[in-house]
């Protein structure tokens, strides 16, 4: 087919463009995407592990996500590879260590009840927009460590600015057009990162001087105390890449995700009963396994994709040096051999047997698994919990969400929309939720 063609598949349906080059080709097959080359899909689990567990001097991450670089900048742990990568990996990794994530517990559930407080009763509302809210408002206090209320609302205001102007679809395009470096040329992301570029570089000098650094627990006052092995710190550019890395990958994803389990939830009224459960008793595990079908059944991303250094052979075809292998998140989370009835919404799958390393790849793999996934997963649970216990909802409408492109992440076509009744669940006497007028 065309390179155009597969260009307007790729783009306009992805989901189900990839399903037709499946049943067609099988689970290895090359897409011709206009101004990103070709990239060789992999649907099967085998072939994801030999990437995931592949030589990463010769499997290239930074490479092949060049095209972030603009608004990332040079320092990004997205943009590195080789022992750069590792060095800027080994500093950041214990900064979502699993046990810090529960001091971030208190701080994910008072911004989410803040928020659902506000939410309209009787009329349809989008939920994706006020997601959003919510994880920005946590990477600004749990990464980023801002406290004082007027710099809140500042950097909130100038983070909204920024992000709002440069997801825009026409944009990315342009950037992808134009590739990285003629966009760095010309500044056409200037306007928009300068201001939040200032602040954030601001921040960082008065963290480095602040008495009380060593007492802190926000992600940038761990990463302005690390050292690399030379005993060097993070130089504040790069603190600066990686706190606009941090909020690339943390903000619209995670809300995305919570806005697809909600989505899922209400309109599966024995899944979010179920929840309730939990929300109103002791955790059972069932709001993470939300959090992993959701995940699983409508990932934000459809693909990871790597660089080839060196030839490689991968299920069976020899691929020269300069190809991009794409391990495909959606096609492999939808293989019934793996889930049985894998376009049904069943969490309870993910209590029945736990996440497979190479079956369940939201986050990527091997030593490029996503820095934040232990938060972002914590997070999903965390405000998924408050909501089942703070409000009643329904579907706006009874036909699921269609499946919309933002840039490259895969958002709710409606935004997630239901309606808030006028009363919120209470926790009845023998612990199971009922409805009470609110």
């Amino acid at each position: 087919m065309p390179r155009l063609l597969q260009s307007v598949g790729w783009i306009a349906r992805p989901l189900p463009w990839l399903e037709r080059c499946r049943a067609r080709y099988g689970d290895v097959f090359t897409l011709r995407i206009a101004q990103e080359g070709s990239w060789v899909l992999l649907g099967h689990p085998d072939h994801v592990k030999q990437v995931f567990t592949g030589d990463p001097e010769v499997l290239h991450a930074g490479e092949a996500n060049i095209v972030l670089r603009p608004v990332l900048g040079r320092n990004s742990v997205l943009l590195l590879d080789d022992a750069e990568h590792m060095a800027q990996r080994r500093l950041m990794l214990p900064s979502f260590h699993g046990e810090r994530m529960q001091r971030y517990e208190a701080l994910m559930t008072a911004v989410a009840e803040r928020e659902v407080s506000g939410w309209p009763t009787g009329q349809p509302f989008a939920l994706w927009p006020r997601m959003q809210a919510v994880t920005l408002e946590v990477i600004m206090r749990a990464v980023f460590g801002v406290r004082e209320a007027d710099r809140l609302a500042e950097l909130r205001a100038r983070l909204e600015r920024m992000l709002d102007w440069t997801t825009q679809m026409r944009r990315m395009v342009t950037m992808a057009l134009l590739g990285p470096e003629r966009v760095e040329a010309v500044g056409l992301f200037r306007r928009a990162l300068v201001p939040v570029d200032e602040m954030l570089i601001e921040e960082i000098r008065r963290r480095r001087v602040v008495d009380d650094l060593e007492g802190r627990d926000d992600v940038l006052s761990l990463l302005v105390q690390a050292r690399y092995e030379d005993g060097r710190p993070m130089s504040d550019a790069e603190l600066r890449d990686e706190l606009i890395t941090l909020l690339v990958a943390g903000h619209e994803t995670t809300a995305t995700s919570l806005s697809w389990a909600v989505e899922r939830l209400v309109r599966h009224p024995d899944k979010w009963d179920r929840l309730r459960e939990e929300a109103f008793g002791p955790e059972d595990g069932y709001a993470d396994a939300v959090a992993k079908e959701t995940l699983r059944l409508r990932p934000v991303l459809p693909i990871v994709v790597r660089r080839l250094t060196q030839p490689l052979e991968i299920g069976g075809w020899a691929l020269p040096a300069g190809a991009h292998v794409a391990p495909c998140i959606h096609l492999v989370h939808r293989r019934p051999d793996v889930y049985p009835e894998p376009h049904v919404f069943r969490p309870e799958r993910f209590l029945e047997q736990p996440a497979g390393t190479y079956t369940w790849i939201p986050f990527g793999g091997g030593v490029r698994r996503c820095l934040g996934a232990t938060f972002a997963l914590f997070e999903m649970k965390t405000v998924l919990r408050v909501i089942a216990r703070e409000a009643a909802l329904r579907p706006a409408r009874p036909e699921r969400e269609p499946v919309a492109r933002r840039v490259i992440t895969l958002t709710p076509g409606r935004g997630a929309e239901v309606v808030r009744d006028g009363r919120r669940p209470v926790r009845s006497a023998d612990s199971r939720p009922v409805e009470a007028v609110a």
